[in-house]
């Protein structure tokens, strides 16, 4: 379901007017029913330069649970999504979004000292991660291993890219 912001029922509606069967459940009955699954599919936010992924909140819980129930896990991305950095701090690569989402003012007046975080993005480690479909993947190729994510980098990003800072 993707809550707080349900994308995942959006993108269930879409997947079921093309007559592609699907199901959606609560995020937190992922790992109970990741028995039945045949594969992963996640989005991205962005692709770092160790393979690892930059994905949508909850994201690290699904992997996980693909990853103790042996289910490949499969990104879906554009080329244009690899980042030449790599993520050494990985709370610069994140944001806060607004608490509302999960516990709305009225609610949180209840509990005035619990602290409320609602993460837009985790970072999943290229370990747990099988298999990179970009826009450049062909029927020949199938995709790229996340290892191979660092050969892309260098056909697509010229190596003064990879510096972010002016020289003067």
């Amino acid at each position: 379901e993707s809550a707080p912001y349900y994308g995942g029922q959006e993108m269930a509606a879409r997947l079921a007017e093309k007559g592609i069967d699907v199901t959606v459940i609560a995020d937190a009955a992922a790992f109970a029913l990741m028995p039945r699954v045949d594969k992963v599919f996640l989005p991205t936010h962005a692709v770092m330069a160790n393979g690892g992924l930059i994905a949508p909140s909850g994201g690290h819980m699904l992997a996980l649970a693909a990853q103790e129930h042996s289910v490949p896990v499969v990104c879906i991305t554009g080329l244009f999504k690899l980042c030449p950095l790599y993520p050494h701090n990985l709370d610069a690569f994140n944001e806060l979004r607004s608490p509302d989402a999960v516990l709305d003012f009225k609610a949180h007046q209840a509990v005035p000292n619990a602290e409320v975080l609602n993460p837009a993005y985790d970072y999943i480690p290229p370990e747990m991660l099988d298999l990179y479909i970009t826009n450049n993947t062909t029927t020949t190729t199938g995709g790229h291993q996340p290892s191979y994510i660092y050969r892309l980098l260098a056909e697509y990003y010229h190596p003064a890219d990879h510096t972010l800072v002016e020289e003067f």
